[in-house]
């Protein structure tokens, strides 16, 4: 275990460069410290791998970012609770000699420079699949999380999909969205329907805070989103077609998928934050997903993963930028997704900021 870690210097040059104290710290906390404005999205295609395999190059990445939030889907740790007893799906499972291990791993990880500096929240799935979790720094304190779209106190979403933060004057909902799939099967393209439904029940429902809605979403809006539109459009799997002609093409990238992710933002009133500001192609570093290098797929890429935001915070946006380049995976730190980052800008004042609020 000793080879995933750095070890902490006795000068402390490995911590952050720019720590964000918390009045526990013995710090007040200032008034532009009142909210976060700085979030990465990363889908992790599994955190553990990446802790064993790329700890440095992504901790080095963290460091030099800084967000205060951290979103990530796809960690793929099973949720605690052995076979037989009740599932807490918002701790790590430490119920065989393995997973106590795996845990280990992942919670050292967690306490060193730099992502000791925040909190940890987790939605998980009862097995190695899918999962979510939310790194907070500690000096921003979500008043309510939620771990599902019908703001439930202990109930979370299947297979750890949601991860939901309200704060003083912003919510933030962290989806890792269901993948279509190649067929009209229940855990295709019904469930994708399904969920596209429940998320426009979760848009209309009032709130006086704006959103920012961040995750792998597993879908490209538009054919500037993917890099080679008519291989995605028509793309199959074993030669099967779907009935529905609307169905046809690449899971994400198919007809349907695409108009009711439209609906779904208008529904909202959402941003396309990457969008507003990128208006042009971009082959190098205009994608969040990457096929495999090697097969069919090599150089393939989509845009799945988002941050939209409500229409009152659209000029607040500074800045929203893939961090991965090119077809070999640059910057996407060993997973198949590379991370996405949101910088806003602070509100003009604190009146501001009451005046969302209340």
């Amino acid at each position: 275990m000793k080879r995933f870690f750095k070890p902490i210097e006795k000068d402390g040059s490995s911590a952050p460069k720019k720590p964000c104290l918390s009045p526990e710290d013995g710090v007040e906390e200032g008034k532009n410290q009142k909210e976060p404005t700085k979030f990465v999205t990363w889908n992790a295609n599994s955190f553990l791998l990446r802790v064993k395999n790329d700890w440095s190059e992504l901790s080095k990445f963290v460091s030099d970012f800084d967000p205060d939030v951290i979103a990530l889907q796809e960690v793929r740790m099973p949720a605690a609770g052995g076979k037989g007893k009740p599932k807490n799906y918002g701790e790590l499972s430490d119920d065989t000699k393995a997973l106590r291990e795996e845990k280990q791993i992942l919670m050292r990880a967690l306490s060193t420079p730099p992502f000791g500096n925040y909190r940890v929240w987790w939605s998980l799935a009862e097995s190695k699949y899918a999962g979510t979790a939310l790194l907070v720094k500690k000096c921003f304190k979500p008043h309510k999380v939620y771990f599902n779209l019908d703001k439930l106190a202990s109930k979370h979403e299947p297979d750890g999909r949601v991860i939901l933060a309200e704060f003083e004057t912003f919510r933030l909902l962290n989806t890792y969205s269901p993948n279509n799939g190649w067929k009209e099967e229940e855990n295709a393209f019904q469930r994708r329907r399904k969920w596209d439904k429940r998320i426009v029940e979760f848009l209309s429902q009032t709130s006086d805070k704006p959103l920012i809605w961040c995750g792998d979403l597993n879908v490209s809006h538009e054919e500037i989103d993917v890099s080679h539109p008519d291989f995605f459009a028509t793309a199959k799997l074993n030669g099967y077609v779907p009935p529905n002609n609307e169905d046809c093409g690449q899971p994400g990238f198919t007809p349907s998928e695409r108009a009711r992710f439209g609906t779904i933002m208008k529904e909202g009133r959402l941003v396309d934050a990457y969008r507003y500001l990128h208006k042009e192609p971009d082959m190098e570093s205009g994608f969040s997903w990457s096929g495999n290098p090697i097969g069919k797929y090599r150089g393939k890429r989509m845009r799945i993963d988002y941050f939209l935001v409500s229409e009152q915070l659209k000029d607040r946006i500074v800045s929203c930028k893939m961090h991965g380049r090119g077809i070999e995976l640059e910057g996407f730190y060993g997973s198949d997704h590379c991370p996405v980052s949101l910088e806003l800008s602070k509100p003009s004042s604190y009146t501001e900021e009451n005046q969302v609020s209340n």
